[in-house]
């Protein structure tokens, strides 16, 4: 007996295609049509002119990604399509937090996104708009720091990602620093 261990987890895709109109709509309709959920999604020019790089956050398990994957490749427009889930990134994000304050919490609030490396690109009497690049966990922890001050709104890009050229994981190189420090 043989045993599925695939668990299902966030898979990222880059996926080149032609630029052209109704590219986007397709990969949607196939998703839309086979019931997944996209949970975050980048669109922009890539190294060629003429051609895009979609970057989408999908949860899965190993072989219904491959499944999807080989559905993409049906589609007209798509010339190429990674799970890059596995191999080593360099993944960013861009976010813009308002918070509110008060005359009291301002001070740490901006003190929070120093230490974050977070610019303020607005200020008002009763609110700060932070904006956040880095890697997804890195939103996911300012935000957390942020909520008790209350969080007005926020907007994010999703994950965009290109691999390492020297295949060297980021957990390798983080555990590296941990060593030193």
């Amino acid at each position: 007996m043989i045993l599925n261990t695939s668990k299902t987890m966030k898979h990222t895709l880059s996926v080149l295609v032609e630029d052209e109109a109704g590219v986007l709509t397709r990969i949607a309709g196939l998703f839309a049509r086979r019931g997944f959920n996209i949970e975050s999604l980048a669109v922009g020019p890539a190294e060629q002119p003429g051609i895009s790089r979609i970057t989408m956050v999908v949860p899965g398990d190993d072989s219904t990604i491959e499944q999807l994957t080989k559905q993409l490749y049906k589609l007209i427009n798509v010339l190429k399509v990674n799970d890059i889930t596995q191999t080593p990134c360099v993944e960013r994000e861009l976010m813009l937090v308002k918070v509110s304050v008060t005359a009291t919490n301002r001070a740490e609030v901006l003190e929070v996104a120093q230490v974050f490396r977070a610019r303020i690109v607005d200020i008002s009497d009763d609110t700060v708009t932070v904006e956040v690049v880095g890697d997804p966990g890195k939103m996911v922890a300012i935000v957390q720091m942020l909520n008790k001050f209350g969080i007005r709104e926020v907007a994010r890009t999703g994950k965009i990602a290109l691999t390492r050229e020297s295949r060297v994981n980021t957990e390798y190189l983080k555990s590296l620093e941990a060593k030193i420090q």
